[in-house]
């Protein structure tokens, strides 16, 4: 057991699932939540019934709502929502600890990847991203999960690769953090797109061209933004992929099955206690691609979509009549 505490921040179900990981190898877990009601379920031994229903936590786990106490711990796993995360860093109290960056999403009002939001608000902090293929509910359960851990510093990102592995939870380092961010950002698009085509009742093959159509998009515009293919084709990339695109347990597929079946974005996300990130996503990497000179037909399809300026046929008939030519 690792003596000195690890902190989360973000009390939702990925938040949870990693207090649940890193509680097997540390003897104090602090995780900050900013309801009340979560932070009282968890300290009264009752898990977090509300984000992550039906699962037992380990008694190592102290939520609390004061961010101040995870001032003093070993690394933080920063869980905030994308677009939260520059006001919940500003109320961080100063550390030197490690930054592991673990929520996937652009800012929507600069465009800037989590990293580049981490950098700007705490630039004396050393950062890596953890993203990869994993449903929170699996992780916590302790199925087999590997993982991508990002870090420039090599010798850095071995320290912090101990400091996450589990039996069950095996990150891989690598060096190229904008790749990382670059896969779980542009796949939670996509998601909503493959879940219209479930939706619409469109089909398993339609499913898997848009699979693999998406993925030539997220290779444009990652490589455009200075990712390296060999990341964007792995856990973080393609691998999380495949997982969101072909489940109802992402909630982004989830929200784009419901567009699909012909209600509106604002009825399927008025009820909403998790966050579907795609949709919030979806025009800043839009504005991004463009700004780029990239083509990226699948998320300007999922952006009318959301915006209710095409339904889901005329979406899907739209892409379905663009001029043939060569796959690239």
């Amino acid at each position: 057991m690792i003596d000195q505490p690890i902190g989360i921040i973000g009390g939702g179900a990925w938040g949870t699932a990693l207090a649940s990981v890193m509680a097997q190898t540390h003897a104090e877990v602090r995780l900050w939540a900013l309801e009340p009601e979560v932070i009282a379920a968890i300290n009264s031994g009752q898990g977090n019934p509300i984000y992550l229903a039906g699962q037992t936590l380990p008694p190592q786990i102290r939520a609390t709502g004061d961010i101040a106490e995870l001032a003093d711990c070993s690394a933080l796993l920063l869980v905030t929502p994308a677009q939260h995360l520059r006001a919940t860093l500003g109320s961080l109290p100063p550390t030197n600890a490690p930054l592991l960056l673990c929520s996937k999403g652009i800012e929507a009002d600069t465009q800037m990847l989590v990293s580049e939001v981490v950098a700007a608000v705490r630039p004396g902090n050393p950062i890596a991203v953890l993203s990869g293929p994993t449903f929170a509910h699996e992780v916590a359960a302790g199925k087999p999960t590997a993982i991508t851990l990002a870090c420039e510093n090599q010798a850095l990102g071995a320290q912090l690769m101990r400091l996450v592995a589990t039996p069950a939870f095996r990150p891989y380092w690598s060096d190229d953090i904008v790749g990382a961010e670059i896969g779980g950002a542009v796949k939670n698009v996509l998601a909503i797109g493959c879940g219209v085509v479930d939706g619409a009742g469109l089909g398993l093959n339609a499913r898997a061209s848009l699979i693999a159509r998406g993925f030539a998009e997220m290779q444009r515009y990652g490589i455009a933004r200075g990712a390296k293919p060999e990341t964007l084709a792995g856990l973080s990339g393609l691998g999380d992929l495949v997982l969101t695109c072909s489940s109802e347990n992402s909630r982004n597929f989830s929200l784009g099955r419901g567009l699909g079946q012909g209600n509106t974005a604002a009825e399927l996300m008025a009820d909403r206690r998790t966050v579907a990130e795609g949709a919030f996503t979806a025009p800043v990497l839009q504005q991004s691609a463009q700004s780029l000179g990239v083509e990226m037909p699948i998320v300007d399809a999922v952006c009318a979509l959301l915006s209710g300026k095409a339904s889901a046929g005329q979406v899907v008939e739209a892409l379905l009549s663009r001029p043939l030519k060569a796959e690239r």
